[in-house]
C-alpha cells in the first residue's frame, strides 16, 4: 500500500477548514486540521508533514508567530510552509511572511487550481524524499547483515567475492526508478518553479546522486573504480 503524505491545514475558522479540505481532497492525500497555532505545533511532535497551509491572522498565537515555532526546530524546520492571508498589507506583509520560513504567500481569494497546483508539488517532493531515505535504510541494514554474515562465515567465500551482487543489483533498480520520477519532476519545474521549490528540488537531486555515487562504490564489477562504474540515470 502506497503510503500516504499527510498535509497541516491550519485556520482558526471551520469553514476555511472546509473550504482548503475541499480543494485539496483531490490529491487523495491525508488532511490534518489544526484550529490553533498551539494545536498545529502539538500536531507536528508527533507526526510529519509534507507541507503547512498557514492562516496569518489567527488569534493568540498568529500565523508568523506559529512558523517561527516550527522553524527552530530541528525535527520541522524543512517542512515547506505556504501563508494564506485574507488581507493584504502591501509589500512589508509579504516580506515578512517570506522572512518567517514561507515559501509562499498567497492572498484571499485564492485560484483552486493554482494552490492545488502548489501543493502537490511539495507533496511530489516530500515522497521522493521519503523514497530515498527508505532506498538508503534498506542498503544500510543489508550490508550491515552481508557484514555480520561475511564475519561468521569467517570472510568472502570462496571465489573471495561478498555476496552482495544480487542486492545491489536490486537497490540500483530502486533507486534508478527513484530518480527517474525525480527527473520527471524537474523537468516539471523548469521555469516554473520558485526559489524555494526549486532549491528544495535541487537538494534532492545531490542527495540522489550521493547515493548512486555510494552504491557504485560497492559494485564489486567496478572495484569502486570511479572510472569503471555506472554513470546516474540524472
Amino acid at each position: 500500500m502506497v503510503q500516504k503524505a499527510k498535509i497541516l491545514l491550519v485556520d482558526d475558522r471551520p469553514e476555511n477548514l472546509l473550504a482548503l479540505e475541499a480543494i485539496l481532497s483531490a490529491l487523495d492525500q491525508t488532511l490534518v486540521r489544526a484550529s490553533s497555532g498551539e494545536e498545529a505545533l502539538k500536531a507536528l511532535l508527533t507526526d510529519d508533514f509534507a507541507v503547512i497551509l498557514l492562516d496569518v491572522q489567527m488569534p493568540g498565537m498568529d500565523g508568523f508567530e506559529t512558523a517561527a515555532h516550527i522553524k527552530r526546530r530541528e525535527r520541522t524546520r524543512d517542512i515547506p510552509i505556504i501563508f494564506l492571508t485574507a488581507i493584504n498589507h502591501g509589500p512589508h506583509h509579504t516580506f515578512r511572511g517570506y522572512a518567517a520560513g514561507a515559501v509562499d504567500y498567497i492572498s484571499k481569494p485564492f485560484d483552486p487550481w493554482v494552490l492545488r497546483a502548489k501543493v502537490s508539488v511539495f507533496v511530489d517532493l516530500y515522497m521522493k524524499n521519503v523514497q530515498l531515505r527508505e532506498q538508503a535504510a534498506l542498503l544500510r541494514l543489508q550490508l550491515e547483515g552481508g557484514q555480520a554474515a561475511e564475519q561468521q562465515a569467517g570472510g568472502p567465500d570462496e571465489e573471495g567475492e561478498p555476496e552482495t551482487p544480487g542486492l545491489l543489483v536490486e537497490l540500483s533498480a530502486r533507486l534508478a526508478a527513484v530518480e527517474e520520477q525525480a527527473e520527471v519532476l524537474t523537468k516539471q519545474l523548469d521555469g516554473t518553479a520558485d526559489t524555494a521549490t526549486a532549491a528544495t528540488a535541487a537538494h534532492l537531486e545531490r542527495k540522489l546522486g550521493g547515493l548512486r555515487r555510494a552504491l557504485d562504490a560497492l559494485d564489486p564489477g567496478t572495484g569502486g573504480d570511479p572510472s569503471q562504474q555506472v554513470p546516474s540515470q540524472n
